[in-house]
């Protein structure tokens, strides 16, 4: 049996931190009601440039799959009386509307502990609940920009560089549902609900904690490094080999130098006082020459070769794949971090792949078997679970509380 089996998940969220959040949960075994409005339902259906896949998107498809979708105008009486109901009977309940928002439509956290005391109630906002930016419209580029992390990518000559996906956002969802299940463990042993603030100001900070908190500790912003690693060496970086493509390095401890130097095939590196000591390759006018030294040598072989021949050595080193070669990698074949998936009218092909949580379990592995639901597509089964006839659905569906 999966960890969250049995719980329930009422999720009013929509675009993508607070759906991934709920996603992690539906992986380890959760059922997820997500709450759409009649019409359009989540924004997210309709991502891309490709509007054949408009209502099925793939970024929509990548966080919710196997969940169920009910749609309820959530401004009708009937709409309201659904989704409080669906909260009572709620484990966890999940919504990243702008703050004030939820509070306004009636099923804020304080609404809810009132019937539901142990409640798991989780906020999700671009700068937290309370304080003075807390209305500060949010979304993943603009706290990209906000947080620091597009200053800190690139070269000093560079201006600022978005990561090139939404690494806030996912962040977000991932502390999210990680905040989720801590407090459904502490409600396990206290039998106390809580309410869970996260905003994604703090999970852009977090996600850069390896030069946030240097800077917190010293006062000084460390410089932005390109593809050199996070040790800023010349040993741990970008090189471009024979047949043009790249690969990273790794070497920052002296003994991982002295691996790499005798794969390479130039153990001289190990006597040239220029390289031969760890001390000597971090001296600023000692880098480049170590670094020139180091392209040289990697242009005497392809790529693939490289990465073979210094991973078998035990040499740090990978080569730098297209996203395509990287979902394709055969490391992945004995893993289970892709998911099979059919859905139905998808205009491609009717069976493709979502990824996994990203772990594996010696038992009750986290998974997805089940497609994204269309809008609304569980809304009479959702009602009927909650004790409407098929005649009050009917009518609940003519009002427009339903669709």
């Amino acid at each position: 049996m999966k960890a969250l089996t049995n719980f329930r998940v009422l999720d009013f969220s929509h675009i993508l931190a607070g759906p991934l959040a709920t996603h992690f949960l539906l992986l380890q075994g959760a059922e997820v009601i997500k709450v759409e409005s009649p019409g359009r339902g989540d924004n997210l259906r309709y991502y891309g440039q490709d509007r054949r896949y408009d209502g099925m998107a793939p970024a929509f498809i990548n966080v919710n799959a196997g969940k169920k979708s009910i749609a309820l105008n959530l401004k009708s009486a009937g709409g309201k009386e659904i989704a409080l109901a669906l909260a009572r009977d709620a484990d966890v309940i999940v919504e990243n509307f702008k703050p004030g928002t939820i509070e306004r439509l009636g099923f804020d956290y304080e609404r809810c502990k009132a019937f539901n005391p142990d409640v798991v109630y989780c906020s999700i906002s671009g700068y937290g609940q309370s304080g003075e930016y807390r209305d500060y419209p949010a979304v993943d580029n603009i706290v990209q920009g906000t947080s620091g992390m597009m200053s800190a990518s690139g070269t000093a000559e560079d201006g600022p560089i978005r990561v090139g996906f939404p690494a806030v956002d996912n962040y977000t969802g991932t502390l999210a549902a990680m905040a989720i299940i801590a407090a459904l463990l502490r409600r396990e042993r206290t039998g106390q609900g809580q309410h869970i603030d996260v905003a994604m100001l703090d999970a852009g900070l977090l996600l850069q904690s390896a030069i946030a908190v240097p800077y917190l500790v010293t006062g000084q912003v460390p410089p932005k490094s390109g593809n050199t690693g996070y040790s800023n060496l010349p040993t741990a970086g970008v090189f471009e080999t024979r047949d043009g493509k790249h690969i990273s390095i790794g070497a920052i401890q002296q003994n991982q130098f002295e691996t790499l130097a005798r794969a390479l095939g130039h153990p001289e590196l190990l006597d040239d006082p220029v390289s031969a000591t760890a001390q000597a390759r971090a001296r600023p006018e000692n880098r480049q020459q170590v670094r020139d030294r180091l392209q040289q040598i990697f242009r005497e072989r392809n790529g693939e070769e490289w990465e073979q021949l210094l991973c078998q050595a035990g040499a740090a080193a990978g080569l730098i794949r297209t996203l395509d070669q990287a979902c394709n990698h055969p490391a992945l074949a004995e893993r289970s971090l892709k998911q099979p998936l059919h859905i139905a009218g998808l205009p491609d092909s009717e069976d493709i792949h979502v990824l996994n949580a990203g772990f594996e379990l010696d038992c009750d592995n986290p998974g997805v078997s089940e497609p994204p639901p269309g809008i609304g597509e569980h809304t009479d089964l959702v009602l009927a679970g909650l004790g409407y006839t098929p005649q009050q659905i009917a009518a609940l569906r003519d009002t427009g509380a339903v669709a």
